[in-house]
């Protein structure tokens, strides 16, 4: 247990489970065109969540929200339409 907390590092960084809500919330928002409602939710997430987001992204997947979005939204155009 204490190699995975110092893997993730969250013994010092917390992601509030507000914070987590939000995040919840604009990812939703974004998959349903949703975008003005995506930045609120994102806007509504304190700072010190935010780093402890920014730092499980960059240890588990090697980069940050903006790049994954990016990469996200490449894939599901490149994607061929399922019907």
């Amino acid at each position: 247990m204490k190699d995975m907390k110092e893997r993730n590092g969250s013994s010092s960084y917390r992601i509030s489970l507000m914070a987590s809500g939000e995040l919840r919330d604009a990812l939703t928002a974004l998959e349903e065109g949703k975008g003005p409602a995506a930045v609120a939710a994102l806007m509504a997430i304190d700072p010190a969540s935010w780093r402890a987001i920014e730092h499980r992204l960059a240890a588990v997947i090697g980069t940050d929200l903006r790049t994954l979005l990016l990469r996200a939204a490449e894939a599901d155009v490149e994607a061929p339409a399922i019907g």
